[in-house]
């Protein structure tokens, strides 16, 4: 028997989706290169997702304090959701951006 994850309801929906979607703006093909360029000239490193949040990289203009507002699933979830769309970028671009990748 496979292993599945147990779902996590999410308490928020609506901030919870907008968050969703902007992390998924800058992971699209044509925009992840600027992306992950801005996490270069912020000197981020690629898993600090509080990070990003902090210095405004994602569409969404209110994004930290949006994130702030929702609850401890719900913020877990997003991240996780980050960290999974990080790891799913194409290896032509993750190549490109080896020094950013490497150090987690």
């Amino acid at each position: 028997m496979a292993y599945t994850q147990a779902g996590i309801a999410v308490e928020n929906q609506q901030v919870f989706g907008e968050l969703k979607t902007a992390v998924d703006a800058v992971f699209a093909p044509q925009a992840v290169t600027k992306f992950l360029r801005s996490m270069e000239r912020g000197s981020l490193r690629i898993r600090d997702f509080a990070g990003v949040l902090h210095k405004g990289l994602l569409p969404q203009a209110n994004a930290e304090q949006l994130f702030v507002s929702l609850g401890t699933a719900d913020q877990a979830q997003l991240r996780e959701h980050y960290l999974t769309r990080l790891e799913q970028v194409d290896t032509a671009v993750r190549i490109k951006f080896k020094k950013l990748y490497s150090y987690y």
